[in-house]
């Protein structure tokens, strides 16, 4: 049976951390101080977690931060760019220097739907930001969540995956046209993928990782996207009004909370979630919800990962 909670779809971050004590925990997400990230801060420092938020700008995030409730040095900023892999070396770096056990690791931030492009180590733009940046970033750090364990990362996928498998042989669109969706599924299955294989690898000692899907949240993930595409896929009417099915920021962090901090997911890795629960299989008969069999492909993983060490190892050298 899949596991479930005690919460539901429109649960917020702060309904799932009630009662939790973080006290002397460190957590450290990515992209914190914006939209569902933003709310993912706010719920760990209510909880009592010392929070480290890594982000591209560090004053644009300070002012968002400023409003949040943290005792005196609760509360800290690591400056990141998950489309340089420099950045991410010293940014991993820095972390380690400051921080030997990582109790928590929420890989929050990401891009989508971008127009053709490369990172700055000439890797395709989404590819290379939602999943190679995350993906060094995490086995940096993987000394301190070990010294930490029992430990925790969480990666925030998407529904979007869906609309690709991870094309191993050309993730970087060298032989391929381009499509942005295409590419945006391909990024996010990579992101399930990832804590498939890391969790094969590291479960045993006492490191999981589960990946999620948020659901629909207008946050500034959608700042790629025309008014009048968002209009076209339902996403809004012509007069803004945002489709129902659509999540606040506060819902939308509920899954990442119960990632992080859910007993029943203690021990537990590999796995994709919504809604506050396990996801089952995609079914046609549920269209908005359920996961692709190919994203949780231990093979898959596998290869993933070994494709993803040299591309990292490359760019390094």
């Amino acid at each position: 049976m899949p596991l479930t909670s005690a919460f539901f779809a429109r649960s917020t971050a702060l309904d799932v951390i009630a009662g939790h004590d973080l006290s002397g925990q460190v957590a450290l997400i990515t992209g914190g101080a914006s939209g569902i990230g933003l709310e993912t801060t706010r719920a760990l420092l209510h909880a009592g977690a010392q929070v480290l938020v890594a982000v591209r700008d560090a004053q644009r995030a300070a002012a968002a931060l400023a409003d949040l409730e943290a005792r005196p040095g609760q509360l800290d900023l690591i400056t990141l760019d998950l489309g340089s892999l420099a950045s991410v070396r010293a940014a991993a770096a820095e972390v380690l220097a400051r921080v030997p056990r990582l109790r928590l690791l929420i890989n929050n931030a990401g891009t989508m739907a971008t127009p053709f492009g490369q990172t700055s180590d000439g890797f395709e733009t989404q590819f290379g930001t939602n999943h190679l940046g995350p993906f060094l970033f995490t086995t940096l750090l993987m000394p301190a969540l070990l010294a930490a364990a029992p430990a925790r990362v969480v990666v925030l996928s998407s529904i979007g995956h869906r609309r690709s498998d991870v094309h191993l042989d050309d993730p970087n669109y060298r032989t391929r046209p381009y499509e942005k969706w295409e590419a945006y599924g391909q990024s996010k299955t990579a992101n399930v993928l990832f804590a498939v294989g890391l969790s094969a690898r590291y479960g045993a000692q006492g490191v999981t990782a589960n990946a999620l899907h948020p659901g629909g949240i207008m946050t500034n993930l959608q700042r790629f996207l025309p008014r009048e595409e968002q209009i076209a896929m339902g996403w809004m009417d012509e007069q803004g009004q945002l489709n129902p099915g659509f999540k606040t920021p506060e819902q939308g962090a509920a899954t990442s909370i119960w990632a992080a901090v859910g007993p029943e997911l203690e021990g537990v890795g590999g796995l994709y979630l919504e809604d506050v629960r396990e996801a089952l299989p995609f079914d046609p008969a549920q269209p908005f919800s359920g996961y692709m069999p190919y994203a949780r492909d231990p093979r898959a993983a596998e290869r993933l990962w070994t494709l993803s060490e040299s591309l990292v190892a490359v760019a390094g050298s």
